[in-house]
């Protein structure tokens, strides 16, 4: 399990909920297996309540903790139907965020996203598969944060961490180059203003998950709902 140093002005309880939520999308906790706040806390190294807080959040906004009354928690299993529920809040807020960027990204915000894609092919030729996640993440957040949804972004990622998990079995399993390209045909998509190749483009892009299901499913049956 990767444990991360509190940052600066953050609560016990947001340290706590930021480290198990990193951990439960890289699947260092993995899908189904045992959950014990106790144990957690110990490994951060903050008290019980704090952590038992953050779990209590994880499993009302997302599910993804399940909590069983006298017997314990668990790690919530993949559940499709909830990654899909992801991928269409993300499929609707994007596609719609990739269209305004069209009309606001600056030169600057552009040589960014450029520059981010560059680091990308980087890590993903190193095998890197945490760091390309993490500058994946740092794209898609830029693009909210060029068109001033910053908000909107942070409450689609309530819900996002079922479909983060999927995407955490891609770059582990597939080194797949089709997603950087689809990165580079947005940024294309941007520079040109060209706004119905950048949805088309982000729509094809959010839906590549589907094509390795059965592969995932084949690979890692335990995991799955």
């Amino acid at each position: 399990m990767k444990i991360e140093e509190k940052r600066s002005g953050e609560t016990a309880r947001e340290y706590a909920y930021r480290t198990i939520r990193d951990n439960i999308i890289s699947l260092d906790l993995e899908p189904g297996s045992p959950f014990n706040d106790m144990e957690m806390s110990q490994h951060i190294g903050i008290s019980r309540t704090p952590v038992r807080e953050a779990v209590i959040q994880l499993s009302e906004e997302s599910r993804i903790i399940e909590i069983f009354p006298q017997r314990g928690m668990r790690i919530a299993l993949i559940d499709v139907e909830l990654v899909e529920e992801a991928r269409f809040l993300r499929l609707v807020l994007e596609k719609a965020a990739a269209e305004l960027v069209c009309d606001m990204a600056g030169e600057e915000d552009l040589a960014w996203l450029e520059e981010n894609i560059m680091l990308q092919e980087f890590y993903m030729e190193r095998g890197s598969s945490g760091k390309l996640l993490d500058l994946d993440n740092e794209m898609h957040r830029k693009l909210f944060t060029i068109c001033k949804k910053e908000l909107t972004y942070n409450m689609c990622q309530r819900l996002a961490v079922h479909y983060d998990r999927i995407r955490s079995l891609s770059v582990a399993m597939v080194k797949d180059y089709k997603i950087i390209e689809d990165h580079k045909k947005l940024l294309q998509a941007l520079k040109a203003r060209d706004k119905h190749l950048a949805v088309d483009t982000m729509d094809k892009h959010l839906n590549r998950w589907m094509m390795n299901e059965q592969m995932f499913r084949a690979q890692y049956p335990q995991y799955f709902k």
